[in-house]
């Protein structure tokens, strides 16, 4: 019989942990997406599959993402914005790294929610003044945890998530990121 702490397989982790131990080629990840415009500011991502255990990983079944914006930027508000988006990310990327932490370190967790607020001045992102940041300015999340722990374990916990989620690392930290034109030859594929 499994252990399971906030429906984590405790010793599935902990396969999985000595296995990238002895292998460490087995913890490099690709994730992909394919977008495509949809007319306006309207956009579709599709993600569908992704390399990692040195291996390519077929999803049940593609997911697509739509985005649009609200109609004060210009948009039909058929779906969440970008930034919205990686709020999304955000959340649940943070709150991945909580339960699955708070897992392997045997803490149950019994409810656990989130509020994330982003500021962005826009006057960056439109172009009206180039000392603006185009992005946000700040993030805040607040967290609430229902634990059977003293308060200092759930600190403990809060402070897991921002260490160990990729999103909060992408987020918080500067990443490279390449946009180019495709060569004429990619363009007919």
């Amino acid at each position: 019989m499994t252990q399971q702490i906030n429906g984590v397989d405790v010793a599935a982790l902990e396969e999985t942990l000595a296995a990238i131990e002895t292998q460490p080629e087995l913890a490099q990840f690709q994730f992909q997406a394919e977008n495509e415009w949809a007319g306006g500011p309207v956009n579709r991502t599709t993600i569908s599959q992704f390399l990692g255990t040195c291996q390519t990983h077929e999803h049940a079944q593609p997911f697509v993402f739509q985005a649009d914006e609200p109609p004060v930027l210009l948009g039909g508000d058929g779906d969440a914005n970008p930034v919205e988006y990686l709020l999304t990310a955000l959340a649940g990327c943070v709150t991945t790294a909580m339960v699955v932490h708070a897992a392997a370190r045997g803490i149950k967790i019994n409810s656990l929610s989130s509020r994330l607020e982003g500021d962005i001045n826009l006057l960056g992102f439109l172009g009206i003044d180039d000392s603006v940041r185009n992005g946000y300015e700040a993030i805040r999340m607040i967290v609430d945890i229902d634990a059977d722990v003293p308060r200092e374990e759930l600190e403990e916990v809060v402070r897991l998530g921002p260490t160990y989620s990729p999103v909060y690392d992408v987020v918080s930290r500067s990443v490279p990121v390449k946009v180019e034109l495709a060569k004429a030859e990619e363009r007919a594929a």
